[in-house]
């Protein structure tokens, strides 16, 4: 229905309107009628119901920590650092570094909500219907390629900023310390800031495709005229 649809509004620009008229006498009569105002206006509210149900979810305690979806592990890097920890003992302490990267990652992401906003205000009709056509997470993959670099520029100075509030600096320079201190390990010292930036980040656009994922594939979830009549027609 919906390569219909969108051959049909192709077709308008190009015929002549007797010819449109023939074409308007053929369509199926079930094909809802529906703006790209309409269209541009669903996938908006798709979007702006995976910012709001979502990622809010991800700046509560433990939103990251506790989400299996986006928890934030080790780094190749430092996961042989936690092994050897928990080897020497010190498990609880190792346990405390991965829990204060999430924490950091929460705390950043409460960052996000004007810069999506203002991406998805500028959703065009031509955005919206390479979206509807596209797969599962079409709107997702656009909200990335409009919002990651500001993003990544609003994270990282305050997942810096967090690392201090949350004591994940103090953690991890005692953690790093004490492993570059076992005799026969190779010393380590990576950019953490740089890499909860861009997990976070991960997982921020996770969480609004499980969103964009649920719209499309559970009727139920389209819990406004809109949204049923926009994604009715991606059926």
């Amino acid at each position: 229905m919906l390569r219909k649809l969108f051959a049909f509004v192709l077709i308008t620009n190009l015929m002549s309107c007797a010819e449109l008229q023939q074409v308007v006498n053929q369509m199926p009569q079930n094909v809802p009628t529906i703006s790209n105002a309409d269209i541009a206006g669903g996938l908006r509210q798709a979007l702006d119901f995976g910012i709001e149900k979502q990622v809010s979810k991800l700046t509560k305690t433990d939103g990251f920590y506790k989400n299996d979806l986006v928890k934030i592990l080790l780094p190749e890097e430092l996961q042989k650092v936690d092994k050897t920890l928990r080897d020497i003992g010190l498990g609880d302490l190792a346990d405390e570094g991965l829990k204060v990267l999430n924490r950091a990652a929460e705390d950043a992401v409460k960052e996000a909500t004007p810069i999506f906003v203002d991406a998805v205000k500028d959703i065009t009709f031509t955005d919206a219907k390479n979206i509807l056509l596209g797969n599962n997470n079409a709107a997702t993959q656009y909200l990335t390629n409009k919002t990651q670099d500001a993003l990544y520029d609003k994270f990282n100075p305050v997942i810096k900023n967090s690392f201090n509030k949350v004591g994940a600096d103090k953690i991890w320079t005692s953690l790093i310390t004490k492993y570059n201190n076992i005799p026969f390990t190779s010393n380590v010292n990576p950019d953490l800031t740089d890499y909860v930036t861009k997990e976070a980040l991960k997982g921020v656009y996770t969480m609004i495709a499980e969103e964009e994922k649920d719209i499309r594939t559970n009727f139920n979830s389209r819990t406004t005229d809109l949204l049923k009549k926009v994604f009715a027609l991606q059926d």
